[in-house]
């Protein structure tokens, strides 16, 4: 084995390891991205993501709230409804989810369509 001195290569961070071990699972970042706009209904929030499963969309929403990154709502009603809103420290993900969006639409091929988090939730 050859000896690589000082252009080793280092261990990857672990702030990193973290941060993509709850970002980088399918559906969070789209769900904290929806989010990002205001406080949102879970059938609202469920019809801004084509595609994710009520179940899934439950799943995830578990975890952000595990995290410390989003608040679930009961508002008694009638109708009673739950919605979900993103606490300090997820409202603090915003300018680097904007910016990885950036990179992607520069980056990454099909750029032009897909979620790009503009306009309403629905």
């Amino acid at each position: 084995m050859a000896d690589h001195g000082e252009h080793d290569c280092k261990k990857v961070d672990g702030a990193i390891t973290r941060v993509f071990g709850l970002l980088g699972k399918r559906w969070t970042g789209p769900i904290v991205s929806v989010l990002t706009q205001r406080p949102v209904h879970f059938a609202e929030l469920r019809r801004a993501i084509p595609g994710i499963s009520e179940r899934m969309l439950s799943d995830r929403l578990t975890e952000l709230g595990a995290a410390g990154l989003v608040v679930r709502e009961v508002d008694e009603g009638p109708p009673l409804r739950v919605a979900y809103r993103l606490t300090e420290a997820g409202t603090a993900l915003e300018p680097a989810l904007k910016e990885l969006g950036r990179w992607a639409e520069a980056h990454l091929p099909g750029g032009a369509g897909g979620m790009r988090g503009e306009g309403g939730p629905c």
